[in-house]
């Protein structure tokens, strides 16, 4: 089928219900409309594409190649258009019940989860808040694919199309087991590079924030493990030599719950990591979105009350845009 003008739009819901569904009753519940209903629909698409569009599977039915190819572009344009009357419609938190999907890396997520949902049950009891993992090696994969509308890590420099505002001022702080020896006396650069180190990356890279740092300062430092979960830090930490350096707001959490040893970086060190921020970015194609808009803004004023409780360097979360 060439031509458009004929062709009912509408159908495409019907589509996109079976193909998310994979079963015709389950798509029809999701539509609110009747089984008969959706299987005409069906019909008449399959007539106007030429194509059978979903055969029928054991446990529903399995689209087909021409199905496949068309899956991704008519969720794409009906999320688009989703959003587009999100953006224009009235928002009141109170009685929303919008789903949000927020991609947070685990320091972020343990920071900032706790006042969010403590505010939304108070504030927006319908709401809900997904999070999923992300750090700098998805986060922007996950808001291009639509799969999340904000990510708040350690992100760099995003593309044009991207909004980013930074959040949490981060200082770094060093944890070890009670009498460790490098902790005896000042911990220098030198010290601090002679035991071997603990990282925690949920994705598995071996390069740590840290690792750069330590490169531009002419220094490297030696792996002893990587974790995925910072679960295992606390245990990991208390029966070996390893160190590991986190921000300082997560650090004081684990040494105050697992009697773990806290020590700044040392000097030349730390003044290399002043700059380092969580970040909070966004598509602008949600700069217009009313519900959107009121979740930056929760978000940037919780950002802002971690900081006055528990301060990393003594400064303010910035709310410029870079």
């Amino acid at each position: 089928m060439k031509d458009l003008s004929a062709f009912d739009l509408n159908l495409l819901r019907v589509f996109d219900a079976v193909a998310r569904e994979r079963h015709v009753t389950r798509a029809a519940s999701r539509l609110n409309l009747s089984q008969p209903a959706v299987s005409n629909a069906l019909n008449r698409l399959r007539a106007a594409l030429g194509d059978e569009l979903f055969l029928r599977a054991p446990q529903g039915v399995e689209p087909t190649s021409l199905a496949l190819a068309l899956m991704h572009p008519v969720e794409e344009m009906l999320d688009r258009l989703q959003e587009t009357l999100a953006a224009t419609a009235p928002f009141d938190p109170a009685t929303s019940d919008r789903a949000f999907t927020l991609a947070l890396s685990e320091y972020a997520e343990s920071i900032l989860a706790p006042p969010l949902f403590a505010r939304l049950s108070r504030e927006a009891p319908n709401i809900l808040v997904a999070i999923r993992h992300a750090d700098r090696t998805n986060a922007n994969a996950l808001l291009e694919n639509n799969e999340a509308q904000l990510a708040i890590a350690m992100l760099g420099e995003p593309t044009a199309l991207y909004t980013r505002l930074r959040l949490l001022p981060e200082a770094f702080m060093v944890l070890a087991r009670p009498g460790h020896p490098a902790l005896e006396g000042e911990l220098t650069a030198e010290r601090y590079i002679a035991y071997p180190h603990l990282l925690h990356s949920p994705n598995g890279s071996r390069d740590g924030a840290m690792d750069r740092v330590l490169r531009e300062l002419g220094h490297s430092r030696r792996l002893g493990a990587v974790v995925a979960h910072l679960s295992a830090v606390p245990g990991v930490l208390l029966h070996t030599d390893m160190l590991m350096t986190l921000s300082g707001r997560l650090a004081r959490q684990l040494s105050a719950a697992h009697g773990l040893a806290l020590r700044p970086l040392p000097a030349e060190v730390a003044a290399a990591t002043k700059h380092t921020r969580l970040s909070m970015i966004f598509h602008r194609r949600f700069e217009a979105d009313q519900g959107h808009a009121w979740l930056r803004r929760l978000v940037l004023a919780l950002a802002r009350e971690v900081v006055a409780d528990c301060p990393a360097d003594g400064k303010k979360a910035s709310r410029e845009a870079d």
